[in-house]
């Protein structure tokens, strides 16, 4: 993606319950998460990735059997909240994985654009975020959205209220 972030902590693993704590609120909490299919594979400090199995209720052009646009967006969008779960969990782990989690109430987002660069024809898409900048108010994310090919279909950024 782009240069290294030096307001995220790097090198930093989470401990199994900080991780699975994350994991149930993005993909069984956020119920919408659900609807899509968006199933966490990595989640780093400094970098989420998820994947979205392609399935009937996701199609937005019938003839073309083309994921619909909305769902990329809803992706993206997903997926900057999750990069900023991410950091800010990385930021405070002088404090338990319970107390982490209990932080993200307040995530919001205030901003989010995409760049539909390719239609999304496939059976399987991969999902990735990072923060950009990790303010103590605001966070920035830059999102991309890849086919199981592996080439590049959308691009998303956002902004996020994170306090």
């Amino acid at each position: 993606m782009t240069k290294k972030n030096t307001d995220i902590p790097t090198g930093i693993e989470f401990e199994p319950a900080f991780v699975a704590g994350l994991k149930d609120i993005f993909e069984t909490k956020i119920v919408f998460n659900q609807v899509l299919g968006l199933n966490i594979t990595s989640l780093k400090p400094e970098r989420v990735i998820a994947t979205i199995a392609m399935k009937p209720e996701l199609v937005g052009h019938y003839s073309h059997n083309r994921l619909h646009g909305g769902v990329i967006s809803a992706g993206l969008d997903a997926m900057g909240g999750l990069a900023c779960m991410a950091a800010i969990g990385a930021r405070h782990m002088d404090e338990s994985p319970e107390q982490r989690l209990h932080r993200f109430g307040k995530l919001g987002t205030i901003d989010l654009r995409v760049d539909y660069l390719r239609p999304g024809i496939g059976e399987r898409f991969e999902l990735r975020a990072e923060v950009m900048r990790l303010g103590s108010r605001v966070a920035s994310t830059r999102m991309e959205f890849f086919g199981a090919d592996g080439k590049l279909l959308s691009t998303g950024s956002g902004a996020y209220i994170v306090s």
